[in-house]
């Protein structure tokens, strides 16, 4: 009788530590939360074509490696407002089984969003939003910062600005989280490299009209007046301060985030000349152009800016990580298992994870071609510098992230 009831136990336990393996995959499907700008400033930029990457990366994962793993893809529209992108965060993960959350534009939306995340223990990558305190002293065990950040533009668009003699800066900066981050590390560019910041003026996001703030750049008589800004904002500004005649009346204008989808909007005729730094081009080589063909059938004939891109990436790395561990409801063993493993996708190559979340790649300045030089559509950037990924990013010690002892 004894052996029998511990025969029943044995297998009753057996049973229970199956069915607990069998629960790290959440539902049997691993959930992923597009939360994005689907109408704003930034939907061009992100938007619906990181909606297009999130599933061409699930596709692709599942087809290139045979795995078994089912996956799902929801999206929604932040509007930019982080007490926005929070509910939805809470909601996905509560009620929806919400696994992990991708692309996150504007910073103060992936700051809020970052610290639900981490409450929640589940995993955001995040692509799009670009204030380097993601992994510095916003960091958490759940966040993933993949693409680009503040400290990087700073430092590859702004030291390349500098050292060509545009030594006085003014800044027209975005009112918010990201805006301010990159004047900042700009501005600490700028400064450290010999040259002087003559002033800024904030500018809240959406603005249609720049006049006045561009007078005020004018009036600083700065060689350099430094967009710290993204998407719609940029490009607005760009076109104002020409039909201002700002840069004919010898003032250089310096895009600090620049995307393609921005290049494309403004055309060559007004963009030519424009120095940006960017971690992905679609015309970089092979795969990239093969992939990114792929994506503009998929996405009416746009390229992909370097933050649908990550999207991409950033999704087929989680997937990596999540099959090696069979387990998705853990959310920062998942990351730390993300951490783990070196990263090496057809976009930005070879590259690996840091402690505090900062995903490590090369970063890449480029020029605005002329409108003679372009060949063909999309053919926008040539090459100016290869910066190293040991160099691209922030050091590991200056972030001030707790992760890092």
């Amino acid at each position: 009788m004894k052996r029998r009831l511990l025969s029943t136990l044995i297998a009753a336990l057996c049973a229970g530590l199956a069915g607990t393996a069998q629960a790290a995959i959440a539902g049997d499907v691993v959930k992923v939360g597009v939360l994005t700008d689907m109408s704003g400033p930034y939907a061009d930029l992100s938007g619906p074509g990181s909606v297009v990457a999130a599933k061409m990366a699930a596709e692709d994962y599942v087809k290139q490696t045979g795995s078994k793993l089912k996956i799902e893809i929801v999206s929604a529209d932040h509007q930019n407002k982080p007490d926005v992108g929070s509910s939805i965060t809470r909601k996905w993960i509560d009620s929806e089984g919400v696994d992990m959350i991708l692309d996150v534009p504007t910073s103060s939306v992936a700051l809020a969003v970052a610290q639900v995340v981490k409450e929640k223990n589940k995993v955001m990558v995040n692509s799009t939003g670009g204030s380097s305190d993601l992994t510095g002293k916003a960091c958490t065990p759940n966040t993933v910062h993949w693409t680009y950040d503040t400290w990087m533009l700073a430092h590859g668009t702004g030291s390349a600005v500098v050292k060509s003699g545009g030594d006085t800066w003014f800044f027209l900066t975005a009112d918010y989280a990201f805006g301010q981050a990159l004047e900042k590390d700009t501005s600490d560019v700028v400064k450290a490299s010999g040259g002087k910041v003559l002033g800024s003026v904030r500018v809240p996001l959406g603005t249609q009209d720049f006049s006045s703030f561009l007078l005020q750049a004018q009036a600083s008589k700065a060689k350099v007046i430094g967009l710290a800004n993204a998407g719609a904002d940029t490009i607005n500004s760009i076109k104002q301060a020409a039909e201002f005649g700002i840069v004919k009346g010898g003032q250089k204008m310096a895009g600090l985030l620049v995307f393609i989808s921005d290049i494309h909007g403004l055309g060559l005729q007004t963009a030519q000349g424009l120095q940006l730094t960017e971690t992905f081009y679609w015309d970089m080589n092979d795969g990239t152009r093969a992939w990114s063909k792929r994506f503009g059938a998929l996405h009416g004939g746009k390229m992909p800016t370097m933050v649908q891109a990550g999207v991409y990436a950033g999704l087929l790395h989680y997937l990596k990580a999540v099959d090696a561990i069979q387990e998705d409801a853990d959310g920062a063993k998942v990351v730390a298992e993300m951490k783990k493993l070196p990263t090496d996708d057809p976009l930005f190559g070879k590259g690996l994870i840091r402690i505090d979340g900062r995903k490590i790649h090369p970063a890449y300045l480029f020029e605005v071609k002329k409108p003679s030089e372009s060949k063909y559509p999309w053919d926008y950037y040539k090459l100016v510098e290869t910066i190293p990924a040991d160099k691209a990013f922030r050091p590991l010690n200056e972030g001030g992230c707790y992760l890092v002892k």
